[in-house]
């Protein structure tokens, strides 16, 4: 199962870089996510993602 944090963070017109400092998750953690070379992550960074990019845990986990 992919995460679609690049999907989401490019509709708010976000960089990584944006979105890591808004979400105090590293840059690489995030870019890690998106390609797919990072498959698991904590609830906890989940939750700071979505908070940063302002939409449900599930926005960026599932897919609709």
């Amino acid at each position: 199962m992919g995460f679609l944090i690049k999907e989401v963070r490019l509709q708010k017109g976000l960089t990584q870089e944006e979105l890591a400092k808004k979400s105090n998750v590293s840059r690489t953690i995030i870019a890690g996510l998106e390609s797919g070379n990072v498959k698991t992550t904590s609830t906890k960074t989940l939750v700071k993602l979505a908070k940063a990019l302002e939409c449900p845990v599930t926005s960026i986990f599932f897919e609709d």
